[in-house]
């Protein structure tokens, strides 16, 4: 069964049953009790999965299920920061379902008259405001990332290669000099990582539709490489086989693999060849303002 971090509304059982004593406690707290009782043998790599506004993604959901919560009368905020179980959420005897909070009306909380209709999806239903502006997020970026990979894989071959080493310059890798067109031996461009040039790193790009880069292309461009650098970089649009991969990993060189994935990947994490189209403000309440109330 694959792991996973819960849904919101899986969170509400046990936001309820850490306040079951009916202390007061402070909401990181109750955070912190969640995660320890309930979600702690999940593996590293999900709890510190972030949304993409860069909070801590489980910090998130639990949030949500407390503010379902709230609405729905089983906990109160006694005070700022501060989260209590209610008289009909200590009464709560049974599994807490997402739709028993919904028929008490919290649909209003979740939806207007534009949206209710939409609510009736179980995907969205499972799913709070940021889950839903993530996956919205995700799929526009897969979708640009695709467009670009095709983009990429019908530009001009001497293009690509400038694209390559203009990528490598946004990364933060020093001034690049273009090799020849003819006779240059399989490198397609060269990195100076400092600026005297005493560290290079040689690059060869190959914009491949549907062929892979196999063994004997990774042997011709170590052997390209003449005997003043040991790094290289190897770009492609399409995979590496087995062979290639094999290949630089054996070799005395290091030599870096980036396949079609990972070139749109960092394309688009450096903004190489895609544009910013429209920026969104998520807006929260600013406890502070009210501090000296």
């Amino acid at each position: 069964m694959k792991e996973e971090l819960p849904k919101f509304h899986e969170t509400f059982n046990p936001i309820l049953e850490i306040l079951k004593d009916g202390k007061i406690i402070h909401v990181r707290e109750l955070q912190k009790k969640v995660i320890e009782k309930y979600y702690s043998k999940l593996p590293q790599h999900l709890l510190d999965e972030k949304t993409k506004s860069g909070d801590i993604l489980i910090f998130n959901r639990i949030a949500w299920g407390k503010s379902y919560l709230k609405k729905g009368g089983y906990i109160h905020f006694p005070e700022r920061g501060m989260v209590q179980i209610t008289e009909k959420g200590k009464s709560q005897k049974k599994e807490l379902k997402l739709n028993e909070i919904e028929n008490s009306n919290f649909l209003e909380f979740y939806a207007d008259e534009k949206t209710k209709g939409v609510t009736n999806n179980t995907e969205i239903k499972n799913s709070t405001p940021q889950d839903l502006i993530d996956t919205g997020f995700s799929e526009i970026d897969t979708q640009v990332k695709n467009e670009l990979l095709d983009k990429l894989k019908n530009i001009d071959p001497y293009y690509f290669e400038k694209v390559i080493l203009i990528l490598l310059k946004k990364m933060g890798y020093g001034d690049f000099i273009e090799t020849a067109k003819s006779g240059d031996g399989g490198i397609d461009g060269i990195i100076n990582e400092d600026k005297l040039g005493l560290d290079k790193i040689y690059i060869q790009a190959k914009r491949y539709g549907e062929n892979k880069v196999r063994e004997k292309e990774i042997r011709n461009f170590i052997g390209a490489m003449s005997g003043d650098t040991s790094k290289g970089v190897f770009v492609t649009t399409s995979v590496f086989d087995i062979g290639a991969v094999k290949k630089a990993h054996d070799a005395h060189h290091t030599i870096i693999l980036i396949d079609g994935k990972k070139l749109v990947d960092l394309m688009h994490q450096y903004n190489v060849g895609i544009q910013i189209k429209a920026t969104y403000e998520i807006k929260e309440l600013d406890e502070d303002f009210f501090e000296g109330q």
